[in-house]
């Protein structure tokens, strides 16, 4: 019983430690070298094609390729960027309240059977008579109500990379934001797959076009430190069962 319980000391000492480590700094940034978007931004791009050698083709406007002054500039492989655009406004009201009530009343009793009851009495103890052989009374009610709301509201643009392109044509993208004010870092993350046809002509889309979203908005910091409960408190709520 020593060694888990010596186990989790040392655990918690280590945390402590590297909290300890943190008292006066600010919060570091994550490094986006590490970051499935810096990997994607440096493969090596598919080579254009360009139909003919002519240069005067070369230097047309009317060229049909992305650098071209009317091509398309829409994201469309990897290591492409695009706008990710998160209008989150939703409200839900549920009430539900329900009542059920039951009364039951049995009486049998024999009181005439060919003489057969009154012979019986005369067995049976003092007060007892098979002319009300048994009742019974029962009575059960039932109440309850309950209510859900809920109110969201975000708004947040956010540059996304494409990060990989799948057989069907379907582009997964994800992007990641941090912004450090004093000592806390508002992290924004924003993962899922989106169709080359669902992206604007000004090379956005919206969050409800991203199959398999994945949207995180958080922070870390001295505020959400403080607003956290100890470690010891965490384990305490998962281990004690009262």
């Amino acid at each position: 019983m020593r060694t888990p319980v010596t186990l989790l000391l040392i655990a918690a000492a280590l945390c402590g430690c590297q909290r300890l480590g943190q008292v006066g700094k600010t919060p570091a940034f994550t490094p986006i070298e590490n970051s499935n978007e810096f990997f994607a931004m440096n493969a090596t791009p598919m080579p254009e094609q360009v139909e003919g050698n002519m240069p005067a083709q070369q230097a047309s406007l009317w060229s049909g390729t992305r650098g071209s002054l009317l091509g398309d500039k829409r994201a469309a492989g990897r290591g492409d960027i695009l706008t990710v655009v998160i209008e989150i406004n939703d409200k839900a009201e549920i009430s539900n309240t329900s009542d059920r009530s039951r009364t039951g009343t049995d009486t049998m009793g024999i009181p005439q059977l060919f003489g057969l009851s009154q012979r019986a009495d005369k067995r049976l103890p003092d007060g007892a008579s098979m002319a009300n052989a048994y009742e019974t009374n029962s009575n059960s009610s039932y109440e309850g109500s309950g209510s859900v709301a809920r109110k969201e509201k975000l708004t947040l643009r956010i540059a996304a990379t494409v990060i990989d392109r799948l057989p069907n044509g379907a582009m997964r993208i994800q992007g990641s934001q941090e912004v450090r004010v004093n000592y806390e870092v508002r992290e924004l993350v924003v993962t899922g797959f989106v169709r080359p046809e669902d992206v604007s002509r000004q090379n956005e889309i919206t969050y409800d076009k991203i199959a398999g979203a994945r949207i995180s908005y958080g922070g870390r910091g001295q505020i959400s430190d403080v607003q956290q409960p100890r470690y010891g408190q965490q384990v305490a709520d998962v281990l004690l069962p009262f």
